[in-house]
């Protein structure tokens, strides 16, 4: 060997030095050619036995090893094989060489982490990687363990930033710089694949939030936490998981920025520098009417983070007193995730002789809603597997939205569609993703008493009106006129937001409001001349659903009512669902249908236009409601205290009182029957996408009831024989349910 290299005692003594000792758990990163291990080695293998050998010496019989066999494979839009998936770089780079070589040994154990996966060896390998929640370096996942085992993270050839724990660190010490992001795929286990979702806490694209660990270096090396020894052309270096841990969670106290290259600044605002997005002017005049407010507002891009559902929903706040709350991608919202902002800068079809078939600039819904960018040339089979036509309507392009799911995809309508015959199309969708804050507005009519009664409509729908504008609007014109009465017993909260993850990043933002909630409205396709349409709460019975009603039934003589979940699901789901239980109604404007999404024939399509609101209907509508709450402001009037008499409104526990900390890993093995009690791991309905449970509400409706039908009941007050009567299931069938979304982290048992 040369004097540059270095043999299998050297390595033993570097290790030694830097506080590595028998019965260590180490978490090992390296770069073999930095040190110069393969000089005067035989072979790759080699030098690879050379080190693992030397590791294995110090760590003992009792210690264990760890290697990242990280594959990225979610991110790349990849099938994750936990057996099989090669690490990042292939098996021929110098340094995955070793991490495969590792991986391949016998009694390696993997973690099923489809974009950070780890191998151990040793005593300690199932207890650090197993069994590991979907989450990168969240709760649960193999950083927290290392730290929790008081692991020792030893870095040979590189510098310590190379050290992947420092991004756990950054996450619980929520750094401006990054962000947690939901990806989604297969993960294959003994061959057996399955859908799942993974968070990873991604960091912004502008260039002030690239990775930068040297500064947190220094700090450690001038502390004492990290140790180091020279070895060949390197050194090897060492810090206590623990330790380390303090040390960073301190500096990034003081300094948010310390581990990104900076500088400091407005993550929104280096995003949308980086974007180039721009905002678009709305202008509504003063004291619109509901039609003023449709006619200026439906063209707009309205997604759910976007440029134009901020522009939309800053118009409305012109026009009444109201308080924007924001929310940031990334923020968890009980189960769910705020997703990023999304702009779609272009986007085309065209045949390869340069005929323009359909683009972006002709109507926002020819590309799905959070499509992934993409360009090149396609065959027909392909393009027909990305291209969405509208069920019912030859003629409409359809609202198609995949916002958690990482694909591209057009919209067009099926005369369009039918008439490709060409065998391949150049396909264009620049779009970008980026950190932005979601927007929920609130307009808050005070009464006598701080209980509340919460109205709710969302204006994610991009040039769409009657789903849901003129649910919008319609509210707004309620709280012009309640705002301008003195004699309301309850205090009212209109909140605009985007559909599902807006009701949900505001009522986990304000839980201690839920006890003071007594009932909502959901307000949604009221824009047509059908009777009114009063979808029940869960609880169905309470005084808000009797209220509601009886001022309907008297408003509206053709008016229907149904059961929760009978009729178009949306907000009102969150606010009835176990952990929050306030008793939401939802009222619409539809057809009595049992067919899926024919609530009307336009359905979510761009040929829901302005048009098809015929004059008078939004009025009529807008004193439906406010004849429901003066029913409900009677009722209070007559009982002579602002609240229902003692009546919880249908509610079970709150949500403070369900488990939030990670699933014990005991209950998982304690068997269920019926009378195990389960109960919901997180207040409101459960973020399925997040935790691998994929059944299509379109493809498959009957399957998607059945899981929902169980999902509404769990809530720690009744066991599974009790849900599977409400069903009318068997208790078998419950049980392998509740077993396998208990096994996906989604429910426990009591």
């Amino acid at each position: 060997m040369t004097a540059a290299t270095f043999d299998r005692a050297q390595l033993v003594d570097a290790l030694r030095k830097v506080g590595l000792v028998a019965g260590d758990s180490a978490f090992v990163h390296l770069d073999l050619a930095a040190l110069g291990a393969s000089e005067g080695c035989a072979s790759a293998d080699e030098s690879y036995a050379l080190v693992l050998g030397a590791l294995r010496e110090v760590v003992g019989e009792a210690g264990t090893l760890i290697v990242p066999t990280y594959t990225f494979s979610f991110c790349r839009r990849e099938e994750f094989d936990v057996e099989r998936t090669p690490t990042a770089g292939g098996p021929w780079s110098p340094t995955a060489g070793f991490l495969e070589y590792v991986r391949a040994l016998p009694g390696a154990l993997r973690s099923r982490d489809p974009i950070h996966s780890v191998v151990a060896l040793g005593p300690r390998a199932a207890e650090l990687v197993s069994d590991v929640p979907p989450t990168c370096f969240g709760a649960g996942s193999v950083f927290e363990r290392l730290v929790d085992a008081g692991a020792k993270v030893c870095v040979l050839g590189l510098p310590l930033e190379e050290a992947t724990i420092r991004h756990h660190f950054e996450e619980l010490a929520e750094v401006p710089f990054r962000y947690r992001k939901l990806f989604t795929g297969r993960i294959v286990e003994e061959g057996r694949p399955r859908k799942s979702g993974w968070v990873y806490s991604v960091r912004i694209l502008a260039d002030n939030g690239y990775p930068d660990g040297s500064r947190l270096e220094a700090l450690a090396r001038a502390e004492g936490v990290c140790r180091a020894a020279p070895l060949g052309k390197g050194e090897v270096l060492a810090v206590s998981a623990p330790e380390y841990r303090e040390l960073t969670l301190r500096a990034l106290a003081g300094d948010p920025w310390l581990t990104a290259r900076g500088p400091a600044g407005d993550p929104v605002a280096f995003e949308a520098a980086r974007v180039g997005a721009c905002r678009p002017e709305v202008e509504l005049p003063r004291d619109a009417s509901m039609r003023e407010m449709v006619d200026g507002l439906w063209r707009l891009h309205r997604h759910i983070v976007s440029d134009g559902y901020d522009a939309g929903l800053d118009a409305l706040a012109g026009q009444l007193p109201m308080t924007v709350h924001e929310y940031p991608s990334g923020t968890e919202a009980w189960s769910w995730i705020v997703p990023e902002k999304w702009v779609c800068h272009e986007a085309y079809l065209e045949k390869l002789d340069g005929t323009r078939l359909f683009s972006h600039d002709d109507h926002p819904l020819h590309v799905v809603s959070y499509s992934l960018p993409f360009e090149g040339e396609v065959s027909r089979e392909t393009l027909i597997g990305h291209l969405h036509v509208h069920p019912m309507i030859p003629q409409a392009v359809p609202f198609i939205f995949k916002y958690y799911e990482r694909d591209w995809g057009l919209c067009c309508s099926r005369e369009l569609r039918d008439s490709l015959t060409d065998d391949r199309y150049r396909v264009v969708i620049r779009t970008s993703s980026s950190y932005g804050t979601l927007k929920v507005g609130e307009v808050v009519a005070r009464g006598a008493s701080d209980e509340c009664i919460v109205l709710c409509a969302h204006l994610c729908h991009p040039a769409m009106v009657n789903d849901d504008l003129t649910g919008v609007v319609v509210g707004m014109d309620v709280m012009r006129s309640l705002l301008a009465r003195r004699d309301l017993r309850y205090t009212y909260r209109f909140i605009i937001v985007p559909e599902t993850i807006g009701s949900l990043a505001w009522l986990s933002a304000n839980e201690e409001l839920i006890p003071r909630m007594r009932g909502g409205l959901f307000l949604e396709m009221l824009g047509r001349n059908f009777p009114h349409a009063l979808m029940h709460s869960f609880a169905g019975d309470t005084e808000i659903d009797r209220a509601f009603a009886k001022a309907l039934e008297e408003a509206d003589p053709r008016a229907w009512t149904a059961r929760f979940r009978e009729l178009a699901g949306n907000d009102e789901r969150q606010f009835n669902a176990p952990g929050v239980r306030v008793p939401m109604l939802s009222l619409t404007r539809v057809v009595r249908t049992a067919e899926p999404n024919a609530y009307y024939r336009e359905y979510h399509s761009s040929h829901d236009t302005p048009e098809l609101v015929p004059p008078g209907s939004l009025e009529e509508s807008r004193d439906v409601v406010l004849r429901m709450i003066d029913e409900l402001e009677r009722m209070a009037s007559e009982n002579m205290d602002p609240r229902f008499r003692g009546d919880d409104g249908g509610r079970a526990s709150s949500a403070r009182e369900l488990p939030s900390s990670p699933l014990s890993r005991g209950s998982m093995f304690s068997p269920l029957n019926g009378d195990t009690i389960p109960v919901n791991r997180y207040p409101g309905e459960p973020f399925c996408s997040r935790f691998g449970v994929n059944i299509d509400a379109y493809a498959n409706p009957e399957g998607y009831r059945a899981l929902f039908d169980i999902l509404y009941l769990v809530d720690g007050t009744r066991d599974v024989a009790e849900i599977a009567r409400t069903c009318e299931v068997s208790t078998e069938a419950v049980v392998a349910t509740l077993e396998e979304l208990r096994r996906r982290g989604v429910v426990d048992v009591r």
